[in-house]
């Protein structure tokens, strides 16, 4: 599930479902604790705030940022400041099973919004369309990695423009009748697009 639907309210529908469930949460969405935000709490590295109710908890940690979540499936953590011997933030129980569980969707996000064509001032349809591109181009990445390829993500895309532009620049080539006199500048968008990444 991603963290821009989640709020306590469909916890407790997952819950009257008996689903069982532990996830990042934003600090704005209706029925958090007060406390918890929309502003940033003053927390020192280590600290941990916990709200519970019925079979629900709430809890904020402060690592370098401060990380917010909901969870039904473990009993509410001791609140406090948790700290190891060389001052470094000890996790809590249930982020690191969280971390140990997360699935692939958090990653493939993270990886798809690394590189991402979508764009503040676009309709919903365009920015949609962009973001299914980002996952497709993904997704082909992936499976050429199965297959045994050695390329980095960002490489993966470069080579693919550098193919696009190249089959645009052959299909310029091709007389057309509106096309007819102007020269092909796929040549110069490849020379472009090579010294800006090189």
């Amino acid at each position: 599930m991603n963290n821009f639907f989640l709020s306590p309210r469909i916890f407790d529908d997952l819950d009257g479902h008996k689903i069982n469930t532990c996830r990042t949460v934003r600090p704005n969405r209706k029925d958090m604790p007060c406390d918890f935000g929309p502003k940033p709490l003053k927390l020192k590295r280590g600290d941990l705030r916990v709200k519970t109710r019925g079979g629900l908890t709430a809890f904020v940690w402060k690592d370098r940022r401060e990380v917010y979540m909901l969870t039904n499936t473990d009993p509410p953590p001791a609140e406090g400041n948790f700290c190891d011997n060389s001052n470094r933030p000890v996790k809590p129980h249930i982020v690191e099973q969280y971390n140990r569980h997360m699935g692939f969707v958090d990653i493939s996000d993270h990886m798809a919004n690394s590189y991402s064509m979508d764009r503040c001032k676009l309709k919903w349809t365009t920015k949609l369309f962009f973001h299914l591109l980002d996952l497709t181009v993904l997704n082909s990445w992936i499976l050429l990695s199965s297959r045994g390829a050695r390329y980095t993500h960002r490489d993966f895309r470069l080579l693919l423009v550098r193919n696009l532009i190249e089959e645009a620049g052959k299909s310029q080539d091709r007389p057309t009748p509106s096309l007819i006199g102007r020269p092909s500048a796929a040549v110069a968008n490849i020379v472009r697009l090579e010294s800006r990444h090189n």
